[in-house]
């Protein structure tokens, strides 16, 4: 089969972007003709179709967010329309995979997909589809007001980088999306990896098919370590408020005989260091980026991995990634987090943003070396049996069927 896959960046930015690839990856292990649309990028992977690739915008620059260029491209990109009917002529798919396109490649490419009669399937990595800024998170909690398409909370709440400006173009392209073009009615299946994106998704009021299908990890490249070299936890992703982190830091409070490794980098670095210094914290350390194997070894010398986010995450591969590596977790019961981390089975869940309940229970799990051996043997069984590559495959496989009879 010759499958057209779509996502805007071509490097293993986010988890988001790491299940697009290991995706590629397992479409041409299994001899599939895979051909891929994207965004150049200096960080991008080579790749015999970045000729086709479109330009690199970067949405977060100030000139190009007052450029009447980037903002009509933000809505509508005729070039990325051009790019991919090019591309579609030199390789004729029988299907089109598509994963974040929003902004920087532009949902525009769906009309010349359709144009040219190709079943569409998405895979939804975030609540795009439902709010004007993706992660339906406002001020320091989850958000459910543009449910029903009011997108227009959006403005009022500065929900985009706390910018009006921002905010208000996200929540005109959401209007000119759902509300004029109806350019989503166009996808034939859409992927949720967790049952909670899928229900949460139905609740905010969007009504295609949706099918669930959970990431996956190839579990012959990890190697699980059910012991530790070091009573320490970690934290690895994007630094961002939604994901908890100062939250993480006051329950590291009074735990000075465990250690906190901070993996990854993100907006809300300096503000986390300062964070750390004002609570004189001694037992937390920011280790920025990691290569794979830099970062597999940090999180097998460590007892667990902790996740204390406070949107709703669909299918993290912080809490996956750890589990293949023979790690149990401690996370936030909200979003997809409770699919994957079985209370006092594969780790501990906490209420979101409480500092006395994370802490209390990183504690409870730190304090008993049999239990965490146990749980990261259920939590590398769990993934193992539910998340390997072949049973992804064989859903996907049928998820790509189920597109190309749709009627």
């Amino acid at each position: 089969m010759k499958i057209l896959l779509g996502h805007k960046y071509f490097y293993p930015r986010s988890g988001a972007e790491k299940s697009f690839l290991q995706t590629v990856e397992i479409l041409k292990k299994n001899g599939h003709k895979v051909s891929i649309f994207s965004m150049r990028h200096p960080r991008n992977f080579a790749s015999e179709y970045d000729k086709f690739f479109v330009n690199n915008v970067d949405y977060d620059d100030k000139n190009a967010l007052h450029s009447i260029h980037y903002a009509v491209k933000l809505l509508y990109s005729l070039h990325a329309r051009r790019r991919i009917e090019a591309l579609i002529r030199q390789e004729r798919p029988d299907i089109a995979h598509l994963n974040n396109i929003y902004h920087q490649v532009s949902p525009s490419i769906i009309h010349s997909l359709k144009k040219w009669r190709i079943p569409i399937v998405m895979t939804l990595r975030d609540y795009k589809l439902v709010c004007a800024s993706y992660s339906m998170f406002a001020g320091s909690g989850a958000c459910e007001a543009c449910k029903n398409e009011k997108y227009y909370h959006c403005v009022l709440k500065k929900c985009v980088k706390d910018s009006r400006l921002k905010s208000f173009l996200n929540t005109l392209e959401m209007y000119f999306h759902h509300s004029l073009l109806h350019i989503y009615n166009k996808i034939d299946v859409f992927i949720s990896p967790s049952q909670f994106l899928k229900a949460k998704t139905r609740e905010m009021g969007f009504k295609g098919h949706i099918e669930y299908l959970p990431n996956f990890v190839q579990v012959d490249e990890y190697q699980p370590r059910f012991d530790w070299q070091e009573r320490s936890i970690v934290y690895f992703g994007r630094l961002s408020k939604e994901k908890g982190l100062v939250t993480l830091l006051k329950a590291m409070q009074g735990l000075p005989d465990i250690k906190l490794k901070i993996i990854g980098e993100g907006p809300l670095r300096g503000l986390l260091e300062q964070e750390t210094k004002d609570l004189k914290l001694k037992n937390v350390g920011f280790l920025g980026y990691k290569n794979k194997d830099e970062l597999n070894e940090e999180i097998k010398k460590s007892m667990f991995v902790v996740l204390p986010s406070e949107w709703y995450e669909n299918n993290p591969r912080t809490i996956i990634e750890g589990f293949a590596l023979g790690k149990p977790a401690v996370g936030a019961r909200i979003g997809g987090i409770p699919e994957l981390i079985r209370d006092n089975e594969t780790g501990l869940l906490f209420e979101p943003g409480n500092v006395e309940d994370l802490k209390q229970k990183i504690e409870m799990q730190a304090a008993d070396s049999d239990k965490i051996k146990q749980m990261g043997k259920n939590a590398w069984q769990f993934v193992e049996q539910e998340l390997n590559e072949q049973k992804h495959y064989a859903g996907l496989m049928k998820i790509y069927e189920q597109a190309r009879t749709h009627k």
